[in-house]
């Protein structure tokens, strides 16, 4: 393994830090108070819509893609470096096109979409014209097991009728579609028994019931309850096959946790940075935080934590690159545990050192724990990681 970075991720690299630090860092306070004027917490801001544009024009667009058809054609270790810069912004991701779930269904599309499919969905996603969401998770099932799922699609001729109780469909208020999984064929085994179907947030029974508060807040799109009631969609808009959603799902899920992960890197490097800004000018009893010994060990630790994260973080995406989504199962669990974690403990950390500030929203840090905390549910709570791991690990030996 070498983990040099290739010529072509150190110029992206180069390229996005440069635009993040001219454009993004600068404009987020403004793309908060454009929220606010607005008075709808959902409004995309001004600034965000040019920037987007501003990203698009100067190259920087789904930079997450690999296949050079539909980006810029990065390996997954060329691209880990690239996503932790986007990841110190809240806003950065988005700006560059590489938003989840937006990213996560424009890689299924790509990979298991018709023709029809790619150019109807997959091609304006690609563009930025249109948002997307993904519903799976439901209020009534676990959503650490999608074999128990119980949202229900019949076919009646050339339509599916959907009927079922969805919840954090993330992205849903901005969607001009939702990619749902739902039950096709109850009476199959367990892993056959779903399918992926898309379906038009415009579709008669497609009822958004409200955004889900998460922490007190609902905005940027939602975590929205969805009631899908005798929803007809044409049988063309299965995604792969009847009973493939499963499959589809877990393709789906492997970059999808190894991204969650690239950010977080991202976001305890910004709250690392602030940390240390603040221990070195904040004078308390007799001496600036940065003398003292308890704040020392905490960012001794926190740097031993996030090199640790980003170095198993490379291996994974190396795994993926060369073995396969499949071949690095082990290696993307790992990571969906030790980055989830290690964020939470810098950004506690960050909190701490900036004393009541840390609590508020004058620095990013607490909006970064509020959105940071779900990653050890979303994806495969910490628990099912664990497990699965360990089940592997232990058959080696039995």
């Amino acid at each position: 393994m070498d983990f040099s970075l290739s010529p072509k991720a150190q110029d992206y690299c180069r390229r996005v830090a440069a635009f993040m630090d001219q454009h993004v860092y600068p404009n987020e306070e403004l793309a908060e108070r454009q929220v606010e004027a607005s008075g709808n917490e959902h409004h995309e801001p001004e600034i965000v819509t040019s920037l987007r544009t501003k990203a698009r024009a100067e190259g920087l667009w789904n930079l997450f893609m690999p296949d050079e058809r539909y980006g810029a054609g990065l390996k997954n270790e060329e691209y880990a470096p690239v996503c932790e810069i986007m990841g110190r912004s809240r806003i950065g991701p988005y700006i560059f096109n590489c938003a989840a779930p937006d990213t996560g269904n424009m890689e299924i599309l790509a990979e298991f979409g018709t023709p029809e499919q790619k150019r109807q969905w997959l091609e304006p996603c690609l563009e930025g014209r249109m948002r997307s969401c993904f519903s799976m998770t439901e209020p009534e099932t676990a959503g650490s097991d999608p074999t128990q799922l119980r949202t229900r699609a019949v076919r009646e001729g050339d339509y599916y009728v959907i009927n079922g109780h969805k919840w954090f469909t993330s992205g849903a208020l901005h969607a001009r579609f939702a990619i749902a999984m739902v039950v096709t064929d109850p009476g199959a085994e367990p892993h056959r028994r779903a399918s992926q179907i898309i379906v038009p947030v415009d579709t008669a029974g497609f009822n958004i019931v409200r955004p889900v508060p998460v922490m007190g807040h609902t905005g940027n799109g939602g975590h929205c309850e969805i009631i899908y009631k005798d929803c007809r969609v044409p049988v063309t808009n299965v995604l792969g096959k009847e009973g493939d959603g499963f499959a589809i799902a877990q393709a789906r899920l492997g970059p999808g946790r190894i991204h969650h992960c690239m950010r977080a890197i991202g976001v305890a490097e910004r709250a690392f940075e602030l940390m240390c800004k603040r221990a070195n000018t904040r004078w308390a009893h007799g001496s600036y935080l940065a003398d003292k010994a308890n704040v020392q060990q905490w960012i001794a630790d926190s740097r031993i934590e996030i090199d640790a994260t980003r170095l198993l973080v490379m291996r994974a995406a190396w795994k993926i690159d060369t073995a396969g989504k499949r071949g690095a199962r082990d290696e993307i669990a790992q990571i969906k545990v030790m980055a989830t974690n290690m964020v939470m403990n810098v950004l506690d950390r960050a909190i701490q050192v900036h004393g009541a500030m840390g609590v508020s929203d004058d620095t990013p840090i607490a909006r970064f724990w509020r959105d940071s905390r779900a990653l050890r549910i979303v994806d495969g709570p910490d628990e099912v990681h664990r497990m699965t791991l360990a089940r592997r690990e232990l058959r080696k030996w039995k």
